[in-house]
């Protein structure tokens, strides 16, 4: 019986076990669940384990968006069950692979219901009307599901509102392996119940019942009771013949490894970024004057866990390529919200997303990736936004009020109009402040009295334009702010890029010496000899192509790198640096 049992829909829980910001333990044929329903009221089913040492995550913490294990703080997203925060790496992304199993959910006739490969639907029940049933509370027993169900068909019990007695006629309306459903009858009354048995393990179960009519207050309260009461002597007579019977082995659930669509490498599109997601524009609206934002929801599963800073690559209907940050809360997974401000001197990306673009479209997009990751250590964290450089630090600021830790908000722009997202900066309260309409020399005046004060361990974080950033950079230093406490993203490389030298690239670990030609990033030449390397922007402002150094001299052309990085040697952006020296050996 317990063979076929994987495919087959059985509750775990009732509604009313999950209450928000609960976990509630769940087990079913031998395996562990932490169950969880999100502020959002989406019903999250997991394997409860973290997947750092294996602790319980029912024993975890649920802020309403994320569940945070209670061992070593590693957090966990909504939906997707990925991690978005390792507080022993603060300042790096966790990996995607970093993802707990989960398991399909719905919630039906007041209970939940699972199963490790589920096959079909939860079926309908005969006599039992959604939102007018009453879940019975849930018995445990240390007996085989197939004994329980026996037991079940001589369950005696009297209708509603006619609870006293015992002299109710119950007829068995129906049986199957697990469940049993019994009609009382007395002077008019009757009452239909459905029992479900949850197959904890091979001698362990739960009886789940559920009436099909609720009745409120005190009438409630007694039928409630005259069930618990009837079913714990019904447990009583269970065990003892179970405890007589031959004793079956334990289930022992199998532990899966990584899944294979976490673990290889999606197909390389033509020019090396990769598009592996099919969204569609659920919502398109304007965000602020000259901002557009978009829904972008999956076409279907669900979409990859990110990070506060992250980006995507957007795919665009006339073929080019633009990254876009997210601009989400913790938890909110269900979708990626993003912000597209029109260019003046656009080369046709955000031209075509604002005039081109419509709700309904279908975009392909990449995976989310976090070259300018939140650390969450810092004593106080200092955001500086510069018109639509808001939109990876608006991630990161509800990260941080998520977990009740100190910031402060500072958001630059010409006009009241220009400021974009509003109800998002609104759930910020007073840690937002607004700089509108600041002359350049103005602007530096502020930032300089924002970033004075500077204590150990205090982080600030800048996206902006390239002139606000280098403003904020030479004051932070000029005011004693370590290069390692300053955070920044850059929109876009403005740099002119010389890319007239030839010079030699050896890559150690593949064993390869290449050629660059002038005119050719070490980028093209290594996809030309047909060597994987990731990229997102192009044009040195991201990080995602970044290689270290092993030796020779780089020729530094991007704006990702700090100057200590720089100075250091040890590391270069492939797609627009260059060498210094006739040879270069990076860790490639």
């Amino acid at each position: 019986m317990l063979d076929t049992a994987k495919t087959r829909w059985h509750p775990i829980a009732a509604s009313y076990d999950l209450p928000f910001r609960h976990v509630f333990h769940a087990q079913l044929l031998g395996r562990e669940f932490a169950v969880w329903r999100a502020d959002d009221g989406y019903v999250n089913i997991w394997e409860n384990r973290c997947l750092h040492r294996g602790v319980r995550l029912s024993i975890g913490i649920n802020d309403g968006r994320e569940l945070k294990c209670q061992y070593h703080g590693w957090r966990y997203s909504n939906r997707t069950a990925g991690c978005t925060y390792i507080p022993a790496h603060p300042a790096d992304a966790p990996a995607r692979t970093i993802t707990n199993r989960t398991f399909a959910g719905v919630e039906r006739y007041g209970l939940v219901w699972s199963a490790e490969e589920p096959h079909g639907r939860v079926p309908d029940v005969a006599g039992l009307r959604e939102g007018e049933q009453l879940a019975l509370r849930g018995i445990p027993l240390n007996a085989p599901a197939d004994a329980v169900v026996s037991a079940l068909t001589g369950y005696r019990f009297q209708p509603n509102g006619r609870l006293q007695g015992n002299t109710a006629n119950v007829s068995l309306e129906g049986s199957d392996t697990f469940s049993v459903a019994l009609r009382a009858y007395e002077e008019g009354a009757e009452t239909l119940v459905v029992f479900f048995v949850q197959p904890v393990d091979s001698s362990r179960s739960v009886i789940r019942g559920v009436l099909d009519a609720g009745p409120q207050g005190a009438e409630r309260l007694a039928i409630l009771r005259h069930h618990n009461e009837r079913l714990s002597k019904l447990r009583e007579i269970a065990e003892r013949e179970a405890q007589a019977a031959p004793q079956p082995a334990p289930l022992e659930p199998v532990i899966e490894r990584v899944s294979p669509e976490l673990a290889e490498m999606p197909e390389m599109t033509a020019h090396g970024r990769k598009a592996t997601i099919r969204v569609t524009v659920a919502r398109k609206w304007l965000a602020a004057d000259g901002i557009a934002a978009f829904e972008l929801r999956p076409v279907q599963g669900l979409l990859p866990t990110f990070q506060p800073g992250a980006h995507i690559d957007v795919h665009m209907p006339n073929g080019l390529v633009r990254q876009y940050s997210i601009t989400n809360g913790p938890g909110e997974s269900d979708s990626y919200v993003i912000g597209v401000k029109l260019e003046r001197d656009s080369m046709g990306g955000s031209l075509c997303m604002h005039e081109t673009v419509r709700e309904g479209d279908l975009l392909a997009i990449s995976e989310p990736r976090n070259n300018f990751p939140l650390r969450r250590d810092a004593v106080r964290t200092i955001f500086v936004a510069g018109g639509i450089g808001v939109t990876p630090l608006l991630a990161m600021a509800q990260a941080l009020k998520n977990q009740n830790l100190d910031y402060e908000f500072h958001y630059f722009a010409q006009n009241q109009e220009q400021l974009a997202f509003p109800e998002k900066t609104a759930l910020l309260g007073e840690a937002l402040k607004p700089h509108l309409g600041f002359l350049p020399e103005t602007t530096a005046a502020k930032l300089k009295e924002i970033l004075s004060g500077y204590r150990p361990d205090m982080h600030v974080y800048l996206c902006g334009p390239g002139p606000m950033l280098e403003a904020a950079r030479r004051i932070a230093a000029d005011l004693g702010w370590p290069e390692t406490a300053v955070h920044f993203e850059y929109f876009k490389n403005t740099n002119t890029i010389d890319d007239s030298s030839s010079f030699e690239v050896a890559l150690a670990r593949s064993c390869v010496t290449l050629q660059v030609t002038a005119g050719k990033t070490i980028l093209e030449t290594m996809r030309e000899a047909g060597i994987d390397m990731p990229s997102s922007c192009e044009q040195g402002a991201c990080g995602t192509c970044l290689a270290t150094v092993i030796e020779g001299e780089p020729d530094h052309q991007d704006v990702y790198l700090n100057d200590a990085e720089r100075k250091s040697g040890t590391k270069i952006m492939t797609c627009v640096s260059r060498a210094g020296s006739a040879r270069l050996v990076l860790d490639l």
